[in-house]
C-alpha cells in the first residue's frame, strides 16, 4: 500500500461566499472516480442547502479528472512553474452543426 497523498481542499461556501467547512481529500496514490463521486455528492448537499462548493489545492490528476467529469464546482488549479492560475466554472457550450443532440 502506498502512503497517503493529498488530492484537493474542498470548501463549502455559503450564499453569502462566506466559508462554512473545508476539509482535506486525500488518499492512497493517484485520485480516480471515487475522489471524484466524494467532491459531487459534496456539491450535491451543498446545492440542496444553497451553497457552492469551491475546490483549491487539487493534484493535476484529480483536476483533469473534474474537468472530465464537469461537475458543476469551482476549481481552482494550483500554477505549474511558469503557468497562471487556473479557474473552471461550469458555463454553457455553444451548439455547432454537426453536433450529436443532446
Amino acid at each position: 500500500m502506498g502512503s497517503c497523498r493529498r488530492w484537493c481542499r474542498v470548501t463549502i461556501l455559503g450564499p453569502d461566499g462566506e466559508p462554512l467547512a473545508s476539509a482535506l481529500l486525500s488518499g492512497p496514490g493517484t485520485p480516480g472516480l471515487l475522489a471524484v463521486d466524494a467532491v459531487g455528492r459534496l456539491s450535491l448537499v451543498a446545492r440542496q442547502a444553497r451553497a457552492t462548493v469551491r475546490v483549491t489545492e487539487v493534484c493535476p490528476e484529480l483536476g483533469e479528472l473534474l474537468e472530465l467529469a464537469g461537475l458543476g464546482v469551482e476549481v481552482e488549479r494550483q500554477a505549474e512553474e511558469g503557468e497562471d492560475a487556473l479557474e473552471v466554472e461550469q458555463g454553457e457550450e455553444e451548439a455547432h452543426a454537426g453536433d450529436l443532440p443532446a
